[in-house]
């Protein structure tokens, strides 16, 4: 085996590991074995947000500052025990797609291995009985701070579409700028979904269009935060919780507690809301996983202030 290959057995799966010393985020020096030392201590909690889900990688062979490139098939070179999820057209107009399914460690590492940074995922999971698309378990809420605004106003805002929903919202960094609402979904088609979303979006750009836009136009944005409540289709993923960013330094998109979004919201320190590899792993130790109602049973409705 090659001086620059180590074989490793993950629970029963054997890896090998390539170019473990490779520097992929070049400001910090973070490397191949450092991505994949997180992913390793990561995966109790980000698993059960990517089991059942095809998963997209944003691949950087060169590190950050290289090029990149979206992977949707599962790559050939897979070993036979990854699993993939068979995804029609939607138009019929090209073949099934297989997807990889990172619903174990050892696929993890291995995608971290082929320098997966970011993992993406939809808003939908496979389920016995459920067509392909499923329906979707999840809406989402992608608050994007325009020219002149940040995270700060983001969680303003968060708090003001918060208010607003009937169930339980958990929130999340983006791992670059913004901030990105949860609720789960019962019950809903996509088209129920899409419009309960942009009704919502626009509800609150009524209250406060001082801050707020609801589409995507670049010249509405200046100052403004942008609910893209379109997310919320079936063919579109965001980016997993508790992935790594392809940002100057390793940043995670990291759950964070409605505490934090209200402290962060009355200050003007975005600082608050940005999170490294290794302290996402402590925050997880002291706080375990704050997005773990998502992955587990009905909707919950919000409880009493």
């Amino acid at each position: 085996m090659s001086p620059e290959r180590v074989e490793t057995t993950v629970d029963g799966k054997v890896l090998s590991l390539s170019n473990l010393d490779k520097v992929l985020y070049p400001a910090s020096g973070f490397t191949k074995s450092q991505v994949l030392d997180y992913y390793a201590r990561i995966a109790d909690v980000m698993l059960p947000h990517l089991k059942h889900r095809p998963a997209t990688f944003k691949r950087f062979p060169n590190g950050v500052d290289g090029m990149s490139f979206y992977e949707k098939h599962s790559p050939s070179s897979a070993p036979e025990w990854v699993r993939t999820i068979s995804v029609p057209s939607k138009d019929g107009s090209h073949e099934p797609i297989d997807y990889t399914e990172v619903g174990d460690r050892p696929t993890l590492l291995w995608a971290a291995n082929l320098a997966t940074l970011e993992f993406h995922v939809p808003l939908w999971r496979v389920a016995k009985g459920k067509p392909v698309p499923a329906p979707p378990d999840q809406m989402v809420f992608d608050l994007d701070p325009g020219p002149g605004t940040t995270i700060v106003e983001c969680c303003r805002v968060a708090q003001w579409i918060a208010a607003r929903l009937k169930t339980e919202v958990f929130a999340k960094t983006s791992g670059s700028k913004g901030l990105q609402l949860y609720t789960k979904l019962s019950r809903r088609s996509w088209e129920q979904a899409t419009e309960e979303a942009h009704d919502l979006a626009r509800a609150v750009e009524s209250d406060h269009p001082e801050l707020v836009v609801s589409v995507m136009r670049k010249e509405l944005r200046d100052k403004k935060v942008l609910i893209d409540w379109s997310q919320n289709v079936a063919a579109k993923t965001t980016v997993a919780v508790y992935s790594l960013r392809a940002r100057e330094e390793p940043t995670v998109s990291t759950p964070v507690t409605w505490a934090e979004v209200t402290k962060c919201a009355k200050s003007t320190n975005p600082q608050l809301m940005r999170f490294e590899a290794g302290e996402v792993i402590a925050r997880v130790e002291k706080l375990g996983d704050l997005m773990s109602p998502l992955t587990k049973g009905p909707t919950r409705a919000k409880p009493a202030k």
